[in-house]
């Protein structure tokens, strides 16, 4: 089962979010839904991002919850969610829960007063099962509103354990390892080790905007790297620079690129879905990307695993033994504070919850009460022991954090530019000048 959530943020989205500025004031429907402590009508409305396959799944995670509570859960798929829930709340037509693929996007309804605070049972939940850095992604100013709920890990680097032993290398505990166990693969085969692409359509870039992010936290560390997404350092600062001097070293070498697709520049042009082919064939030595990439791989005809065709890899920092990860994931949040709404928030933060849907496939969850034997395949296990480990440092996928015109904008063009050759001053400089003046 392949899980992938990728937001794309639609200049129409931050439009919408604009024009809350002026409905705040009013409250919105998010103080005018429901009265605080009132029972509910029995049904309780929820809206997000997750279609097709995955809402079936969605929905059988709760439905014996359903029977259990006398709750009806009505849950509504939208590709334009990013600006629907905007325009939603606005009008006064908002569900009762929202499920947000970007915490800022929570954050920003949140502070025009559109949303309610979380009840203490969710608070509780998240504070037993969840780490601080994934409740400071539902937290705004001092009010806590919105409960993870799945996630992902990035950063993943994905290899053939057998080509490996072959080639007299082993997995790499520094980046500087890395680098020099590609440059050993490049000098005993001949041929490119790595394969990439960024294609997705109006969304093509953003694979190269996951490795710029891991760079930056592995490198410059996780207070440099708050800093950056809040804009407080911009792209222009060195340590952005180095980030990405140092994924040029690999993704801008025509020596270490594009394994059976072509040269530096074919990364813009090959989908990124297709790089498992020759990833699963054995004709691509190393891939970076998230652990949902395992669903492509067993599509390809590979098999996942640490003695199958393909196994994978955390990218590794500066020093051995740093555990610094990026990755994606949904907050929950309500428009609504009855009674009904806030037992299906209590129920989607708990570990009950998570260790129902994970069960289910193709997804995993940070949540500390989940039991990794749960997940269905053995790189979603590892992720989710990474995410439970107390040593990991984990941080929200930057781009997904930043305004929509920065994260969804100049940075993914500003990744296709730069692999097509721009100079990495200019095309730093263009993606900065995507940030709101305000």
């Amino acid at each position: 089962m392949r899980s992938f959530h990728r937001r794309i943020t639609t200049p129409i989205a931050i439009a919408a979010i604009a024009g809350l500025t002026l409905a705040g004031c009013s409250g919105g429907p998010g103080s005018t839904n429901t009265d605080a402590g009132a029972e509910g009508d029995g049904v309780v409305t929820v809206y997000g991002t997750i279609g097709d396959t995955e809402a079936e799944l969605l929905e059988e995670s709760w439905a014996a919850w359903e029977k259990e509570s006398g709750i009806d859960i009505q849950y509504e798929a939208s590709k334009e969610f990013e600006a629907q829930i905007a325009i939603r709340a606005q009008g006064g037509s908002a569900p009762d829960i929202a499920i947000f693929p970007q915490p800022g996007l929570m954050a920003d309804l949140a502070s025009r007063d559109f949303l309610k605070p979380a009840p203490k049972s969710v608070e509780d939940n998240v504070d037993e099962f969840w780490s601080e850095d994934w409740k400071a992604y539902g937290t705004v100013g001092d009010t806590f509103y919105g409960a993870p709920l799945m996630a992902s890990v990035k950063g993943f680097v994905w290899y053939s354990p057998a080509k490996f032993t072959e080639w007299g290398v082993e997995v790499p505990e520094t980046w500087d390892d890395l680098l020099a166990v590609t440059k050993t693969i490049q000098e005993k085969t001949g041929a490119a080790p790595w394969c990439a692409g960024f294609g997705s359509g109006d969304a093509t870039g953003w694979p190269g905007t996951d490795w710029v992010e891991d760079l930056v936290l592995r490198q410059a560390g996780p207070e440099t790297y708050d800093k950056w997404v809040a804009n407080e350092i911009p792209f222009t600062d060195p340590a952005i620079k180095s980030a990405f001097d140092s994924v040029g070293e690999i993704l801008l070498n025509p020596a270490y690129v594009n394994a059976t697709f072509g040269d530096v520049r074919s990364i813009n042009s090959t989908p990124f879905g297709d790089v498992a082919t020759p990833l699963a064939a054995g004709t691509c030595a190393l891939h970076h990307q998230a652990s949902f990439f395992d669903g492509f791989i067993t599509d390809a005809g590979g098999e996942v695993g640490p003695d199958g065709d393909v196994w994978a890899f955390i990218t590794p920092a500066e020093e051995a033994g740093s555990q610094a990860v990026t990755g994606g994931g949904e907050i929950v949040a309500a428009f609504a504070d009855d009674a009904d709404t806030q037992a299906v928030q209590t129920f989607l933060s708990s570990d009950d919850w998570a260790n129902s849907r994970v069960a289910l496939g193709g997804v995993i969850s940070a949540n500390s009460g989940l039991d990794p034997k749960n997940a269905k395949s053995p790189i979603l296990q590892e992720a989710i022991k990474i995410l439970q480990d107390p040593e990991t440092t984990f941080r929200f996928d930057a781009s997904d954090l930043m305004p929509g015109s920065v994260g969804a904008g100049t940075f993914w063009k500003g990744m296709v530019n730069w692999v097509n050759g721009a100079p990495t001053d200019e095309v730093l400089t263009s993606i900065e000048a995507g940030w709101p003046s305000n």
